[in-house]
């Protein structure tokens, strides 16, 4: 098959097309490689990426039309994974308009470019913050989603809403997967379990919100491609679908930030602090559709998972 990945330099863009080379595939890599992060971990990236024979980058925005209709058009891809985006609920309080350009205007130019080509099958990235402050647990698809809580998750429910429209106006099969809480090696340095980890290395405290008390349905990396795997390739869906990608449990952070001390082998100084605009108490995934339509079934526990990704940590950063 022939795969265009947008946000290829990303973190879970650079897994899935690793994952897709190694299988065979041919893989085209779309990426802005803009500056919200460290810059130099993305090339990291990409450099694993360009060593594969059937990889080919290409560096553009995905809210500039004419680059991602010329590039699905050219490339003439099988299948196209959407998993470029502006990240980040609490920077979304202060930097609104980028997620409009971003993942609004991004997210409708590659619906545009994908129906012009007549590409098959669209699968992109949604969230678990769009179920914002919903006390319902565990999150099901069928829950309403029409209360979010930042302004990122807000632009994610618009992306599911607009892929409704083209799919039902155009035929336009599209498959959203709502991410929660991923984690793993060639993480984000956004992420909490990195500034907890590049905190803890650095003598730092580590800053905890809502003064501990929160938790979240942390998800390894391997699991979440998996799934995503799965809905590029699963027979049988519906031209609408939304899946949760979660990993089946919710854990208290107190006990995340625990493992994370105990694999760096670091006692945290911990900066207890209230609760965030745009964060959410609990997440936790009703995963069983998923398991159903796409076989999806997590595997990695959170111990181990944490233990690779500090592993992976202190080898990347040549930590003693």
């Amino acid at each position: 098959m022939r795969i265009l990945i947008t946000g290829s330099a990303g973190f879970i863009g650079f897994h899935l097309a690793r994952a897709l080379l190694e299988e065979g595939c041919d893989v085209l890599g779309f990426d802005n490689f803009n500056d919200y992060y460290d810059v130099s971990l993305k090339e990291a990236r990409n450099a694993v990426l360009q060593g594969y024979a059937g990889f080919e980058s290409i560096r553009g925005d995905i809210s500039d039309y004419v680059a991602i209709k010329s590039s699905v058009q050219r490339y003439k891809p099988d299948r196209v994974c959407h998993l470029a985006a502006q990240a980040g609920v609490r920077y979304s309080v202060d930097h609104p308009f980028i997620y409009q350009e971003t993942n609004v205007k991004g997210h409708l130019n590659i619906l545009e470019a994908c129906r012009h080509a007549k590409i098959d099958r669209l699968v992109y990235a949604s969230s678990s913050s769009v179920y914002g402050g919903n006390t319902k647990i565990p999150f099901h698809e069928k829950d309403g989603v029409d209360r979010p809580v930042s302004l990122y998750a807000a632009t994610k429910k618009a992306c599911e809403l607009m892929s409704y429209t083209y799919a039902t106006l155009y035929g336009l099969q599209t498959i959203g997967l709502r991410f929660f809480s991923v984690y793993g090696p060639w993480g984000r340095p956004d992420m909490a379990y990195w500034l907890f980890a590049e905190a803890m290395i650095n003598n730092k405290p580590i800053k905890v919100f809502n003064n501990g008390d929160m938790h979240r349905d942390f998800t390894y990396i391997d699991d979440i491609i998996s799934g995503v795997k799965s809905a590029l390739t699963a027979n049988q869906l519906e031209v609408y679908e939304i899946f949760n990608l979660g990993g089946g449990a919710s854990e208290r952070l107190t006990d995340f930030i625990d493992l994370i001390s105990k694999f760096l082998g670091v006692s945290p100084e911990i900066e207890m602090l209230p609760m965030q605009p745009g964060d959410v108490y609990k997440t936790y995934a009703d995963i069983s559709l998923a398991r159903c339509k796409l076989g999806y079934s997590p595997e990695v526990p959170l111990d181990q998972g944490l233990a690779h990704f500090a592993a992976w940590f202190k080898s990347f950063y040549a930590i003693e």
